[in-house]
């Protein structure tokens, strides 16, 4: 497989940092890297990369024997059925690449649903001269209106796959909205997981919640989300969910098809973005993993950085990323630095405005009895004669019927 580049604005760091992350990507999706070239200049609208480059790269692509060149940017199907011509074999851009990876990794219904809706949305506009490959999704009799081309009918079934797809995974939606609902009810405060691919959020939610998650050395190791309860030091139970890896340039298909899955990051009382202080693009991660959030309405939602895998980053690297984030914690989840910190940190962050109430609830209002349990924390409870003396710490928020009492 050749790796090939060419960027305008971008520095020769940035360009070389990002075919870096294309061949960590090529081995996640079962190919080997055998060569690289960087063009700087901007993207040619027909080819991409520059005619001369393509004809020099189309000469080592043969001499090497290679089936698959990877463009590290999106190419429109213009450019990537020329380059295709040019080269003799399959040209693929960083958008397919991914999309190829997520289809490998999705084991839900959910999961599958989404790849394919994804998958499909980027093919559409590429149907053109591939109508006989995809004629073998079906066709035949009763498959084609009159006078319509094979292009047409293809188009018209992917079409409506597409809108199946929609309206299964609004379905799907349904139901996790309903279980976000319930867990709204239950009075229990949610953190979210994000993060750049592979920074370590699953490895973390199992340290910290026994769930049991799949972990591997791998980008988009884990797609479906994962809800579990996490007990904090000083008592009080919330929810962590752990969510889908983020990645630089994210493409737009996958996230409109994972925004159901991504809006956990949406509703939620906290984030806990891991980053992965390890990796020396770990300030560069921090940005695209910013611009997800940004791009699905999450920028304003309240965030607490763990700089992750403390035992492998160095000590001028971590000292870098606090001089940054000076309210970042250091943890590891391979071998446990930091975990305290972090959950008392949680704590005090998901802990709302609160005041004491001393009141005496009427045997007729036992209801708000029941209520100070459940959003709050009881300290006393006794029965007298003209109801219950009740001694509690509520939040704030939750202290208006408790007022009327006193």
């Amino acid at each position: 497989m050749l790796l090939a580049l060419a960027f305008g604005q971008r520095s020769v760091d940035d360009a070389e940092a990002g075919l870096d992350e294309l061949a960590l990507l090529t081995e996640t999706a079962g190919s080997e890297p055998v060569d690289r070239a960087v063009q700087q200049r901007d993207p040619d609208p027909a080819t991409y990369l520059g005619k001369g480059k393509v004809r020099e790269l189309a000469s080592v692509a043969k001499a090497l024997d290679v089936d698959v060149v990877v463009v590290d940017g999106s190419l429109t199907p213009v450019q990537q059925r020329n380059l295709q011509q040019a080269f003799g074999c399959d040209v693929v851009d960083r958008t397919a690449l991914i999309l190829d990876i997520f289809a490998q990794h999705a084991h839900s219904r959910e999961g599958m649903a989404q790849v394919e809706l994804a998958l499909l949305r980027y093919r559409l506009p590429r149907l053109r001269g591939r109508g006989t490959e995809l004629s073998r999704l079906g066709g035949g009799i009763g498959t084609r209106g009159p006078g319509e081309t094979q292009l047409e009918t293809d188009r018209r079934r992917v079409a409506g796959r597409i809108a199946t797809l929609e309206r299964q995974l609004k379905q799907m939606q349904t139901g996790r909205d309903t279980r976000r609902k319930a867990r709204r009810r239950s009075g229990l405060p949610t953190v979210a997981l994000v993060g750049y691919t592979n920074a370590g959020k699953s490895s973390l939610l199992n340290r910290l919640t026994d769930a049991g998650v799949l972990v591997e050395d791998q980008l988009f190791s884990t797609l479906d989300a994962t809800t579990r309860r996490l007990d904090l030091p000083g008592g009080r139970t919330t929810l962590m969910s752990d969510t889908v890896g983020f990645v630089r340039d994210l493409p737009h298909e996958l996230v409109e098809a994972f925004r159901s899955t991504l809006e956990e990051a949406v509703e939620t009382d906290l984030l806990l973005h891991v980053v992965d202080a390890a990796s020396p693009q770990a300030e560069a991660q921090i940005a695209a993993v910013r611009a997800t959030l940004a791009e699905i309405g999450a920028e304003d939602v309240p965030e607490v950085i763990a700089l992750n895998k403390a035992d492998l980053a160095g000590d001028g690297d971590l000292a870098r990323l606090k001089g940054r984030h000076p309210d970042a914690l250091v943890v590891s989840a391979a071998d446990g630095t930091g975990l305290d910190g972090l959950l008392a940190t949680l704590e005090e962050r998901l802990s709302p405005a609160s005041v004491d109430i001393d009141v005496l609830v009427p045997y007729d209002r036992t209801g708000l009895v029941a209520e100070a349990h459940r959003v709050g924390e009881v300290l006393s409870e006794t029965h007298e004669a003209g109801g219950t003396r009740l001694v509690a710490r509520i939040p704030a928020a939750e202290a208006g019927p408790f007022r009327d009492l006193a």
